[in-house]
């Protein structure tokens, strides 16, 4: 029991339970059996009976926080409670999809079997919920039926026929003027007639259309996804620019913005009924998978960063200056005060998936020496194009030679990702960002000790693993700020 709920210590044996945290609870599901044991005072075990005649309790005020993360390969949740712990978590795979609406479908079917995989016990109780999506992942959706219009376009997808009619519009090197923009999306969108003239349309970003299908509340989103769409999140200015308004898609553009972890509409009724999800849990402010990561590690320091290595690779680092510099892939999340700078490279996991079993990977990393250069020089990609820290929607992967021996194959291709983050650091620190002085890691290379010394070795600054690794943790945070005001 404990190690599944993770309630707060209590002494549990055999023959007895501390009831100190139980006195004034309700029950919520799961029969106890009491026998005195020699060292309970009779007190004690009187009211350990009368307690167990009942259910194990929570109080019935207790609130539970939610956050589900939609990354690249599958979508997770984490439900934690007002002290952070965590209570329950869950994952689902993407299944199988045949063209862009199946995709759509598959990622609402995982949503609601997240929810459905939450103990009913801890899903009554949930007081907010938050979700985070992959950055620039976007689709056009009717607001009347909620059908998919367009899309979605992933996060890698290049519109470079959209590009030159973007850079025409934005200033030079804003955030917007990268092939994968959201904005290169929505302007792609424009020059193939998609949007309807009857203004019935609005753009989504992957975790905007996620929180509309709880909410069935459009129109709304977060400055951490908005931000490749044009939003500006300087406090002083927190608006859409003005070289937007007057386009002929403007009129799809969010009509909200709110800060991550704002709450803003509660659960539908229908989906209440459907899920088992209290009235009036409220559904906040989300943000992107990568700022998730980022907040689950729990950072608030100048120079700290988080490194997360997953199917593909993003970073971010704590600054107190914004950089923004499209023609390398650099972009600012505000945060509070401060700024997350960084950018996300499509090198990662997946190209290592494509190529080695997990037993491979286990067994050929324990045979390397970190502190030892390969000789080789990758750039290991899935397919061509790359947005940080070379913004090039055309770079060719690169993957020869390839040595005789497996492991130092490996061994190239590990030590190549280690310089392309090395290089994305440098980049940042060109363009003003604050010093890096360490990385936290996330995502699965956060398990590969051979990997981390290895990185740690080319940045030239300690790495080591975050404590907590979840996405869906940071956006449970998120949930927990919209009732509590602080993460």
């Amino acid at each position: 029991l404990v190690t599944f709920f993770k309630f707060k210590p209590m002494i549990a044996a055999i023959y007895s339970v501390d009831l100190s945290l139980l006195e004034g609870k309700t029950p919520v599901g799961i029969s106890l059996r009491v026998k005195r044991a020699p060292f309970l005072k009779p007190r004690t075990y009187r009211q350990a009976r009368r307690m167990a005649s009942g259910r194990l309790c929570v109080s019935a005020s207790e609130q539970y926080f939610m956050g589900i993360d939609f990354g690249t390969s599958g979508a997770r949740a984490t439900v934690i409670d007002e002290d952070r712990s965590t209570l329950a978590e869950s994952r689902r795979s993407y299944e199988a999809h045949d063209g862009d609406s199946s995709l759509a479908d598959s990622w609402e079917r995982a949503l609601f079997g997240l929810l459905e995989d939450v103990p009913s016990e801890l899903r009554s109780h949930i007081a907010s919920i938050a979700i985070d999506g992959t950055s620039a992942t976007a689709m056009l959706v009717q607001e009347s039926s909620g059908e998919v219009l367009a899309g979605p376009l992933m996060y890698d997808h290049a519109c470079t026929d959209a590009l030159p009619q973007v850079k025409e519009l934005a200033p030079s090197g804003h955030t917007v003027t990268s092939a994968t923009s959201t904005l290169c999306k929505l302007v792609h969108w424009d020059m193939e007639g998609v949007i309807p003239s009857c203004g019935d349309a609005r753009l989504m970003h992957q975790a905007d259309w996620l929180a509309f299908l709880l909410t069935d509340v459009s129109g709304v989103t977060d400055y951490n996804n908005a931000l490749k769409l044009g939003y500006d999140p300087a406090p002083e200015v927190d608006a859409f620019p003005a070289w937007m308004s007057h386009q002929s898609f403007s009129q799809v553009l969010p009509t909200k913005v709110v800060a991550p972890g704002t709450p803003y509409a509660p659960v539908s009724a229908p989906v209440c009924i459907r899920t088992g999800v209290p009235a009036g849990c409220q559904v906040c402010g989300g943000t992107t998978d990568s700022i998730a990561a980022f907040l689950a590690a729990g950072l608030s320091e100048p120079g700290q960063a988080v490194t997360s290595l997953g199917s593909t690779m993003a970073l971010k680092l704590i600054s107190t200056q914004r950089v923004d510099q499209a023609a390398t892939g650099i972009y600012s999340h505000r945060m509070e005060d401060l700024w997350l700078v960084g950018g996300a490279s499509n090198t990662g996991g997946a190209v290592l998936r494509g190529l080695f079993t997990d037993k491979q990977l286990k067994e050929l990393s324990e045979q390397i020496d970190p502190n030892t250069d390969s000789g080789l020089d990758y750039y290991p990609l899935t397919k061509p194009g790359e947005r940080f820290p070379v913004n090039d929607p055309d770079l060719q992967p690169r993957l020869t030679p390839r040595p005789e021996r497996d492991v130092d194959f490996l061994h190239g291709i590990l030590e190549s990702v280690a310089r392309i983050e090395a290089l994305a650091f440098e980049n940042l620190a060109k363009e003003g960002a604050s010093k890096l002085n360490e990385v936290h890691t996330a995502g699965g290379g956060a398990s590969n000790d051979t990997w981390i010394q290895m990185r740690s070795r080319i940045l030239g600054v300690p790495v080591r693993a975050s404590s907590n690794v979840e996405a869906s943790y940071g956006a449970a945070l998120l949930a927990r700020k919209g009732i509590s005001g602080k993460l």
